[in-house]
């Protein structure tokens, strides 16, 4: 230790993982520490996440059953799309932030922040009235059985006011990132997370509330996290927390606009929007041919995508410290180190991603019967469980290569990858349900490829180095110049 004192017990154990990760050539100590201190807290933060839609899902299973978890599945086919538009909005802010931040751009990294909040908020706003306006069509468009078109609807009209505090949240988790402190957002973010799942269980449970009580916990407790960023995007300071405020506030004297800023801004993020909406989307044909086969396989399909999700908590960490770490280092014009991040990073998150899929796989039914409790219901569960488990490593090879690229301001490719892997393979492979005799063996197939074929594509679009080239007119050296 520089610091004279000895390394602390889980100091230790970091300095021996490091170290063993090095001699198996997997990253180097030297950049797996800094890649951790960002990446743990976004994993926190993912997984608890996560883990409050699939916790809903579970509560609502056991105290609706089928009809309820078929038509909240639906309804978060929906939710998922407002997930996407804001990951993606957020990937062009993280791109542009982390960079001007590693140029020293402070004040041009605050504007960024601005502009990203109020164009977030005007994509909110029309989803939010769709939402509370158009519930009942929305859900029907996947299957006309009452139950599940009255349960979808209403957990949308519970949770439409949501929309606009879950677009903040993630451009401010990802401002956060930006700069290198994920462990305010953490804080936020698995706070409102445990709220979550405490009022979703009082609303189901104690006021028999069921689909509207997890909308309704699922409005609260985003509304919480939205109060908590708020505070600190100003730049107003959390006290003894241990919460930072953000070095790149926003504020209200402005200036609020920059047009040339702004073209960035859509310029990067509107190529992310398409691969996360291409990402998003493809779950509507998929829960549609699942609905073909009844809600005991609709149900399976949602449980083999929430596991999987909370698998791909591991993409929230890791990913956003590829955007983050590449990003810095091309802000400070150093592309060997932000490819040898890159790289690195990659192969990192790939051995963590199998290890995790190992371990589903071998508790896959286990797993599913913390949703459904038939046997029939089980069995199919499982089977998605292990096929999503399996998809999710697909996923974190996926995640970190277009991080990287993120990181770089390098979108468009990526784009089209997303696009390929999705509706030229996943697509049609679930189709073939439909007239050959894989039937929901097609979904399986799916699953793995939807997650694969990006994951192939976006690591070769890596190892090519053109974001290298493509970095160049987005750093403060650019403007400057």
């Amino acid at each position: 230790m520089t610091d004279g004192r000895s390394p602390s017990p889980a100091e230790a154990a970091v300095d021996r993982v490091a170290d063993a990760l090095e001699r198996l050539r997997i990253i180097s100590s030297e950049r797996f520490r800094p890649t951790m201190e960002l990446a743990w807290p976004r994993i926190v933060t993912g997984f608890a996440i996560m883990s409050k839609q699939t916790a809903d899902l579970a509560m609502v299973g056991m105290a609706v059953g089928i009809a309820g978890t078929g038509g909240m599945a639906f309804a978060l086919a929906y939710w998922e799309i407002v997930t996407m538009l804001g990951l993606g909005l957020a990937g062009g802010t993280v791109s542009l932030v982390s960079q001007n931040y590693g140029g020293e751009e402070t004040e041009r990294a605050s504007l960024v922040v601005t502009q990203s909040v109020l164009l977030a908020t005007a994509i909110a706003l029309p989803l939010v009235a769709t939402f509370l306006l158009f519930s009942e069509p929305l859900i029907a468009v996947f299957d006309s059985d009452p139950a599940l078109v009255e349960h979808g609807s209403t957990y949308l009209v519970y949770v439409a006011p949501a929309v606009l505090f879950e677009l903040l949240n993630l451009i401010a988790s990802r401002t956060y990132t930006g700069v290198g402190d994920t462990f305010t957002e953490m804080v936020a973010r698995a706070g409102g997370a445990v709220l979550n799942v405490v009022l979703s269980a009082v609303f189901i449970f104690a006021f028999d509330m069921g689909v509207a009580g997890a909308g309704l916990g699922t409005t609260l407790s985003t509304g919480f996290v939205t109060v908590v960023l708020a505070w600190g995007m100003v730049g107003r300071s959390y006290g003894r927390l241990g919460m930072e405020p953000s070095p790149v506030p926003i504020t209200r004297s402005g200036p609020w606009l920059d047009l040339g800023l702004a073209k960035q801004l859509v310029e990067i993020s509107a190529p992310e929007i398409g691969r996360r909406l291409a990402q998003g989307i493809t779950v509507f044909p998929l829960l549609w041919i699942a609905a073909a086969f009844g809600p005991v396989v609709v149900t399976a399909v949602e449980v083999g995508r929430r596991v999987r999700s909370l698998i791909n908590s591991i993409n929230w960490g890791l990913g956003l410290a590829a955007s983050s770490l590449v990003g810095q280092q091309l802000g400070a014009d150093d592309e060997d180190e932000a490819g040898a991040y890159g790289t690195e990073i990659v192969r990192l998150s790939v051995v963590i991603y199998v290890a995790a899929a190992s371990v589903v796989v071998v508790f896959a039914e286990p797993i599913a019967g913390l949703f459904v409790s038939g046997p029939e219901e089980v069995v199919q569960a499982a089977a998605f469980v292990a096929v999503g488990a399996i998809s999710a490593v697909g996923f974190g090879l996926d995640g970190t290569a277009a991080g990287a690229l993120l990181g770089a301001g390098d979108t468009r490719l990526p784009f089209v990858a997303s696009l390929v892997g999705r509706y030229v393979f996943a697509l049609p492979a679930a189709a073939l349900g439909f007239v050959t005799p894989l039937d929901v063996a097609g979904l399986y197939l799916a699953f793995l490829l939807e997650t694969y074929v990006p994951g192939g594509i976006n690591y070769w679009l890596f190892r090519r180095g053109r974001w290298k080239a493509v970095s160049r007119k987005y750093r403060p050296s650019a403007e400057s110049g």
